[in-house]
């Protein structure tokens, strides 16, 4: 038996079915909804139904925008011939912020996972494609995590793009900045040594 009224269960279960909110933290964004001011609260489902309605995916990389191209593309200044192919739009947000990077990007939402039953159907890989048939491409960069799917859909893109004149590159990856060698795996360890760099 609930202590709460069901709007209010509802509001709970609706905050726990969000990635990483446990019914403890569910709880407390409920209770904090329900305390703010009356018009911050309609603001707050106002974003949320208009950023529901008006993002959708930029027409030429598939990341998240409210325009028909996004700002990356749609900037003159960027090394449109570089692409970097990544899993998710948050993954862009990330390379973003190193700003070490000065070309374009491709979001494929979601890898190659068997397990789960997505195949290369069920990502962005078509709209890659088209982007390397156009031509404008000379570099792909493959930016997706370095576990089992993503290591997978590296390499089924790297076989997929064989045909074209576009080189494939795969992130650097080893030991972190600030990491101990004794606590690195031998997977770990053995990327590090395939990838070393000349200083």
């Amino acid at each position: 038996m609930s202590f709460f009224p069901s709007v209010l269960d509802e509001l709970i279960e609706r905050f726990a079915s969000l990635p990483g909110i446990g019914i403890k933290s569910a709880q407390r964004l409920a209770f904090h909804i329900l305390s703010m001011p009356e018009n911050e609260a309609v603001g707050f489902a106002d974003t949320i139904t208009k950023a529901k309605s008006t993002i959708h995916c930029c027409t030429v990389c598939q990341n998240l925008t409210d325009k028909e191209v996004c700002g990356v593309c749609s900037d003159p200044r960027r090394d449109h011939s570089t692409v970097c192919v990544v899993a998710d739009p948050k993954d862009v947000a990330a390379i973003e912020r190193t700003r070490e990077y000065n070309g374009s990007f491709h979001v494929l939402h979601g890898v190659i996972s068997p397990m789960n039953n997505i195949g290369p159907d069920d990502i962005k890989l078509n709209e890659l494609v088209d982007r390397v048939v156009s031509g404008d491409v000379k570099e792909i960069i493959m930016a997706t995590n370095p576990d089992t799917e993503g290591e997978t859909t590296a390499k089924y893109i790297a076989r997929l793009l064989k045909p074209f004149d576009v080189k494939v590159t795969r992130l650097a990856y080893g030991i972190p900045v600030g990491g101990n060698l004794e606590f690195a795996d031998d997977a770990t360890l053995s990327r590090a040594i395939e990838g070393r760099t000349l200083l």
